[in-house]
């Protein structure tokens, strides 16, 4: 199925997807051409360019299609490519995508400097746009991201993080720029206020889906299959949902054990593979696939109001494949 699913979106967006990584690389134009390849690594290492199709249909299904919307969409891959970069620094990453992360082949500063540099022209192009709500949703996209990673920065390691508290950072993390990619679309057509708003609210249940389904990928899938080595999360002592519904609903025992699985400093694949039984044990995997699958049907609802046409089509695939993708 999501073989069939993924081959279905890569049809219908193939002409959009060449038209955007020319875009990506017209408009990576540094001054120093160490930036461009430290960019490049990660830029042109295989991303699916979800962002920018989102900003592209969400527009097209409010009725733009005046081509701009393929250059004002590189401006949400630029914004994610330098979140990744920064992300990879922080948390000590060594794999992403299946390659070695940029900071072990550049120092760490000359990554994190990249990364800004790509925040920097992603603010210049969305002021390109003349649309001053595009450039504030943008503005905000950078202050919540920032705020998100550093919320899971200060929580890292808290072993009785609720899932209140779980969900806030994976909006602040991830949500936020699907929900403005969307959004941004709408802006661009200057659409009407209710369907800036659905789309809105279609982007940020969208967001909250694919993000546990990436919480779920970590404990369920292999390193080939997820470009880098499962249980990251719990080497970075960061708790998610699976685990944290597994450890509210564990017995005094097996909370404890897992508990100090995850306070080891030493990653240990045994004691990780008998981790992941308690998660099945205590429903962590089934409850994080039925919020996610929650998400994705309420993210679908949102799009009712729009007339059936290739983009809305579109867009509730890419909603189903959210979490049913692999990789």
């Amino acid at each position: 199925m999501t073989k069939g699913l993924k081959q279905r979106i890569l049809e219908k967006v193939a002409p959009d997807l060449k038209k955007v990584e020319i875009a990506l690389d017209h408009h990576l134009n540094p001054n120093v051409e160490l930036v461009r390849q430290i960019a490049s690594h990660l830029l042109f290492s295989g991303g699916k360019r979800l962002r920018p199709l989102l900003m592209i249909h969400s527009a097209r299904l409010c009725g733009y299609n005046k081509g701009f919307e393929i250059k004002f969409s590189t401006i949400f891959e630029y914004l994610h490519a330098a979140t990744l970069l920064h992300d990879d620094v922080v948390d000590e990453a060594d794999i992403r995508r299946g390659k070695k992360v940029a900071h072990t082949k550049w120092s760490a500063s000359k990554v994190v400097l990249t990364g800004d540099f790509l925040l920097a022209l992603a603010l210049d192009i969305a002021a390109k746009t003349r649309e001053p709500d595009i450039i504030s949703v943008i503005a905000k996209i950078t202050r919540d991201m920032s705020q998100g990673e550093i919320d899971q920065l200060a929580k890292k390691g808290k072993l009785d993080l609720s899932e209140e508290e779980y969900l806030e950072v994976i909006e602040r993390k991830t949500a936020v720029l699907i929900q403005g990619a969307c959004q941004s679309g709408a802006i661009l057509a200057k659409a009407q206020k209710e369907k800036e708003a659905a789309l809105k609210q279609y982007g940020f249940h969208l967001g909250m889906a694919f993000q546990m389904a990436d919480d779920l990928l970590d404990y369920i899938a292999s390193a080939e299959e997820l470009g880098k080595n499962p249980g990251a999360d719990i080497r970075e002592g960061k708790l998610t949902l699976p685990l944290i519904h597994s450890l509210v609903n564990a017995s005094s025992e097996d909370k404890t054990w897992m508990q100090d699985v995850i306070s080891e400093t030493e990653f240990d694949p045994d004691q990780f593979e008998k981790l992941k039984e308690k998660l099945y044990t205590y429903k962590g995997i089934e409850y994080t696939r039925k919020r996610a699958r929650d998400h994705v049907k309420r993210a679908k609802v949102c799009l009712d109001g729009f007339g059936d046409c290739q983009s809305k089509q579109l867009l509730c695939l890419i909603a189903d494949y959210s979490i049913e993708r692999k990789v």
